[in-house]
């Protein structure tokens, strides 16, 4: 099977992908990788589109550029696969490692290099974010659910993050278009020098215009207010910038040269995400200086995070696969000294359902660009 024709146009897939996808894209590309989708700035920045300085600047940054169209490329192969591919009665387990897989073959994964961001969330209805299975996990697939696909690649720290909702039955389908329109509204308003907090109202507004009805129940849909896009650095999902999905937020304003992760949560329930369930993912903590331990395992286990995933998002799949066994202890010991950051699941209330849009977008000197558009989303 291909991934459909073209010269392997944004969006396209490229011609020659088999499935499930297994070629690397360096393999189908020639060493140039297709620009996303380009959005102008608004009146008072545009004349940054033809500013000469402004593209100098671009210049430089040609290889880097590419560099993050790959992973972005590598995103839309994988995820045009696993949507079409998934199926009620497939165990999760099985979808996560198929989807991490093809990342792996795709982007030529090379230790810190090049490879997986962080760990696949497969979150299902009230499960809003930071789900994925642990070892062992028999979680199967059913037709009614609603589930959040979020996986992230990367090329020398630069971190693709973007994300979709799969489900089998369109009555879901005003729920997942309201959260689509309200990324779409939170991309449209970015932009050098835009105030965060007007990009969180512009969304709340755009999402909040829609309702959907589940079984002769009427929901006006709501925005998760305590989760948000963020600004995303080198090996660094998270850099210091939230990006609000409701009014309310922070005069901070987005800078040139900044990349960011755009992306919206509309729930049936109450709009508000809690800590709960079985952690799966971690996190060393970017600023984290050198830290005495006494626990030897710790210590072992650290060197392990070290030279596997640095500052980038891990799973306890992910530490099983390299063969660590036996690792709970030493990773609460490192939890609770600080240098790890446990993330556990983020829930609404049980018997609602959230759907997720999320793409990456680079401030570039004299553009927006979209990097994960697809034709798909």
């Amino acid at each position: 099977g291909g991934g459909g024709g073209g010269g392997g146009a944004a969006g396209s897939g490229a011609a020659g992908q088999t499935s499930p996808p297994s070629i690397p894209v360096s393999k189908l590309f020639n060493g140039a990788y297709p620009e996303g989708e380009i959005q102008r700035y608004k009146d008072d920045n545009l004349w940054r589109e033809t500013n000469e300085e402004k593209r100098e600047l671009e210049r430089l940054e040609r290889n880097m550029y590419n560099e993050v169209r790959q992973c972005a490329e590598v995103h839309r192969e994988v995820r045009r696969y696993i949507a079409d591919w998934v199926k009620p009665g497939m165990k999760l387990i099985d979808v996560c490692e198929t989807l991490e897989n093809s990342v792996r073959q795709l982007i030529e994964e090379r230790g810190l290099e090049a490879g997986i961001a962080f760990p696949t969330g497969c979150s299902q209805n009230h499960i809003a974010a930071h789900w994925t299975p642990n070892g062992g996990d028999t979680t199967v697939i059913d037709k009614d659910d609603v589930i959040k696909f979020d996986f992230g690649t990367q090329i020398n720290g630069r971190i693709i993050d973007c994300a979709f909702t799969k489900t089998f039955n369109d009555k879901y389908d005003p729920l997942l278009d309201a959260v689509r329109e309200a990324t779409e509204c939170g991309i449209r308003e970015s932009g050098i020098d835009v105030r965060l907090c007007d990009i969180g109202e512009a969304i709340e507004e755009v999402m909040e215009s829609h309702e959907v009805e589940l079984d002769g129940k009427t929901y006006q849909v709501k925005c998760c207010r305590n989760l948000n896009g963020h600004s995303i650095a080198p090996y660094q999902i998270h850099a210091g910038k939230s990006v609000p999905i409701v009014r309310g937020g922070e005069t901070t304003r987005m800078e040139e040269g900044e990349f960011y992760a755009i992306e919206t949560f509309g729930s049936t329930g109450k709009g508000y995400v809690r800590e709960d369930l079985e952690c799966s993912h971690y996190m060393k903590n970017y600023d984290v200086g050198h830290v005495p331990l006494r626990l030897p395992k710790a210590k072992q286990l650290l060197g392990v995070i070290d030279r596997n995933f640095g500052t980038l998002a891990f799973c306890r799949r992910f530490l099983d696969r390299i063969g660590e066994t036996k690792y709970l202890m030493a990773l609460k010991n490192l939890c609770d000294n600080g240098i790890i950051q446990p993330y556990p699941p983020l829930v609404d209330v049980k018997g609602s359902y959230v759907a997720q849009y999320e793409h990456t977008i680079m401030l570039r000197p004299t553009c927006k660009e979209v990097l994960t558009r697809g034709d798909d989303y």
